[in-house]
């Protein structure tokens, strides 16, 4: 009979304090989910596109509503901060200066997916669900569409669509401003 391997999982902040010691660096591209240092893929050049575009668009609609985090840590629970492509965030006068966003702090989540698409969908976005934010936008580059998660519960998102090339969509707290597929996907 095969042995498992035991894991040693960490918390957030023993990742935290892996950084202080140096063991890992501020510019390791490696995230933190479900107590496992989780290496992210490399960043492609229709990736890094996309983002800036959303992040463009996002700051020319909504700039004095929420702030945009791109790329950086949010702490879901003791056992996962992981660095989705871009967060809309509830304003804080401090910018989050004394601790990252929480899941309560979060409008909506946008990964960004060209080569990590089934990795997003299988553990992230459930990740996500559980730990009640109200909102994930998945940007499927291959497929050319977006993916909207609504609704979270324990068992994952219970409204998702898929939005393809000539359609539009909105962020849920914000259901005025319209954002067109096309112009995300550039």
């Amino acid at each position: 009979m095969p042995q498992q391997l035991l894991k040693r999982l960490f918390t957030v902040k023993e990742y935290h304090l892996m950084v202080d010691a140096g063991i890992l660096k501020e510019d390791d591209r490696v995230e933190l989910i479900k107590g496992e240092i989780v290496q992210m893929s490399p960043i492609g050049r229709f990736h890094a596109a996309c983002v800036k575009r959303l992040n463009e668009l996002f700051v020319s609609r909504l700039a004095q509503l929420i702030t945009v985090g791109v790329q950086d840590p949010i702490e879901l629970d003791d056992n996962s901060e992981p660095q989705p492509d871009l967060a809309l965030l509830r304003r804080r006068a401090d910018f989050y200066q004394s601790g990252h966003p929480q899941p309560e702090d979060i409008l909506l989540i946008v990964e960004v997916a060209d080569t990590t698409v089934e990795s997003d969908r299988e553990v992230k976005i459930p990740l996500y669900a559980s730990s009640g934010i109200m909102e994930v936008w998945l940007v499927n580059i291959p497929a050319e569409c977006i993916e909207v998660y609504r609704q979270p519960s324990a068992n994952g998102y219970q409204n998702v669509q898929v939005f393809g090339r000539g359609q539009s969509i909105f962020v849920e707290t914000f259901p005025d401003v319209n954002f067109t597929v096309d112009e995300i996907l550039g």
